[in-house]
């Protein structure tokens, strides 16, 4: 039985993630493919006749392929453990319930690495790798976040707790053998740099006689050929070709290096730049070393660390860098990080060195904590795209026409507009004579994201449309109305006592006409932003926010 003050901790894992959810309930374009793959397969079914036709005409994917073909697998779970959900909350709910059962699957492989931290380490030791992770800000916040990286983080996680060295040698064995199974299945399935984690990982394994080459080859080969027996059969029916899609993600990024074109980073940007960003809490890594020199806590440190460190700096050598790809080593660096907090803190009765140690790393928990708020905050305001949806629903509410054709442009597709979103009713959209034939008592928003330049040129294009969602209000033909203003995260502003009304003055003329029709997040800092310098007699200190996204209706002759 756990005692109230574990039980208070513990639901951290499961609270923080859960706020970072309903503040930022939005997604960006990098989780769209696993996010509206959920909503096909929820909405237009798996049809088992004249399969390549009704999959072509439903399914996103056919629309909007991306640069490789990605996995169904986590799509197909994830739709399957939410339908239920869906069915008894109502499908405009359906994003929040897709994204709250990837998030309680992350949480709970956090629990059980939670739990074999207690074991091998003792409570004291786990309670701090809780209040140093939940205080992080990017692993809560992308728990939720349908990135293939975060199907496969819960994967990881769970590989590393097995690693870790149990009571029982006979039961090692066994552990071992499932934190290979669940690399491989993470690599096969979800992301092919984890091959690297994998190698690192039975390296280590076999260096420390945790494992014999004998059972760690026909455990990767069985467990292997049992991932691609997954895979492949369910992503060869989706795309309607034989595939493996992380061989061709693989082919596609490390082969030909194709992944240099979304950016090139220094070698040494995982280790200066993105952990220490990560693990946030600036003492973190000073902990990390700490545990690493003393002699009661070194062993248990090197456990945790070389393969995940290993990983890193051998995945250093791609060019293309990003913090997400590194996600998997967060846990274990926390669990040294720990490690090295249980050791000063357990001895904070010794000296007076050790008291003020423990007071100074107290002090950066909850500092952290402070921090991850203030960002959680910060990074919800990055999705205007999102926004503007809602407040174009807001919008047309009392249409009559039982649908409206809305354009939404890239900026908008790329900063939260989803199918789900434009979705509310769970209706075939793929198919609107149907949808137009539903009797829903709002009207649906049949939304168009053509982004082809010459189409958008013509005005027999815009005369279907609506209503338009854009960032410049110039490119839509004919005669158009701005009827709201959506805003999007631009900075930290200081402001000073005084008349300046910040951006819109700035801009002057037509943006500061643009004032009164700000809506949705915007609206909100604008209140919170007013209030505040009542209070501080003009000053404020927080996000800036400038327009994004511009809700436009079509006069009609």
């Amino acid at each position: 039985m756990k005692k109230p003050m574990d039980l208070l901790i513990d639901s951290l894992l499961i609270l923080i993630p859960l706020i970072h959810l309903v503040v930022a309930p939005h997604t960006k374009v990098e989780e769209s493919f696993n996010l509206q793959a959920a909503h096909d397969i929820l909405v237009y079914g798996t049809p088992v006749v004249d399969v390549g036709r009704r999959l072509g005409a439903t399914y996103d994917h056919f629309t909007f392929p991306g640069a490789v073909p990605r996995t169904f697998v986590g799509p197909v779970v994830l739709a399957g453990l939410s339908q239920p959900l869906v069915a008894l909350v109502g499908f405009r709910h359906a994003q929040f319930v897709v994204r709250a059962v990837l998030g309680a699957f992350n949480a709970g492989a956090l629990l059980v690495f939670r739990s074999v931290l207690t074991r091998a380490f003792g409570n004291s030791t786990a309670r701090w790798w809780v209040l140093l992770l939940a205080s992080q800000f990017h692993v809560p916040f992308y728990l939720s976040r349908t990135l293939p990286n975060m199907f496969a983080f819960g994967l990881t996680t769970l590989a590393t707790a097995f690693m870790i060295p149990g009571p029982a040698s006979q039961k090692d064995v066994r552990r071992q053998k499932r934190a290979v199974g669940l690399l491989v299945f993470a690599t096969t399935i979800f992301r092919a740099e984890l091959a690297i984690l994998l190698a690192t990982s039975g390296l280590y394994l076999l260096v420390t006689a945790r494992i014999s080459l004998r059972t760690l080859i026909p455990a990767f080969l069985g467990f292997f050929l049992a991932a691609l027996g997954l895979s492949v059969p369910i992503d060869s029916y989706f795309w309607q070709k034989p595939l493996w899609p992380e061989l061709w993600g693989f082919y596609y990024n490390a082969v030909l290096g194709s992944s240099s074109n979304w950016g090139v980073s220094p070698w040494h940007y995982y280790f200066t730049s993105a952990l220490p960003r990560l693990l946030l809490n600036p003492l973190a890594i000073p902990l990390i070393f700490f545990s690493v020199a003393r002699t009661g806590t070194s062993r248990q440190a090197v456990d945790l660390l070389f393969p995940s460190v290993a990983f890193v700096a051998i995945y250093s050598l791609q060019p293309h860098k990003e913090a997400r790809f590194i996600f998997y080593v967060v846990p274990s660096l926390t669990a040294a990080a720990a490690l090295g907090a249980n050791y000063i803190f357990s001895r904070r009765a010794k000296s007076f060195f050790y008291v003020l140690a423990s007071l100074t790393i107290c002090g950066s928990v909850l500092a952290t904590f402070a921090a991850s708020a203030g960002m959680l905050v910060l990074s919800s305001l990055n999705y205007p795209g999102g926004d503007a949806l809602s407040q174009l629903y807001a919008l047309t509410r009392n249409e009559t026409s039982p649908a409206v054709a809305v354009h939404a442009d890239v900026l908008t597709c790329m900063t939260g507009l989803t199918l789900f979103g434009q979705n509310r009713a769970g209706l075939p959209l793929a198919l609107p004579s149907a949808a137009l034939r539903s009797g829903v008592s709002s009207p649906l928003l049949l939304v168009d994201k053509t982004e082809d330049s010459a189409d958008l040129k013509w005005p027999r294009f815009w005369n279907r449309m609506d209503y338009a969602l854009m960032e410049d209000t110039k490119k839509p033909v004919g005669r158009w109305e701005v009827i709201g203003v959506v805003e999007g995260y631009s900075g930290v502003e200081i402001r000073k006592p005084g008349p300046g009304q910040g951006h819109y003055v700035e801009a002057g003329g037509r943006a500061e006409a643009e004032r009164d029709l700000v809506l949705g997040k915007g609206a909100v800092v604008a209140t919170v932003r007013n209030v505040t310098r009542r209070l501080t007699g003009g000053w404020w200190i927080g996000p800036r926010m400038a327009p994004q996204i511009h809700i436009m209706k079509r006069i009609k002759a």
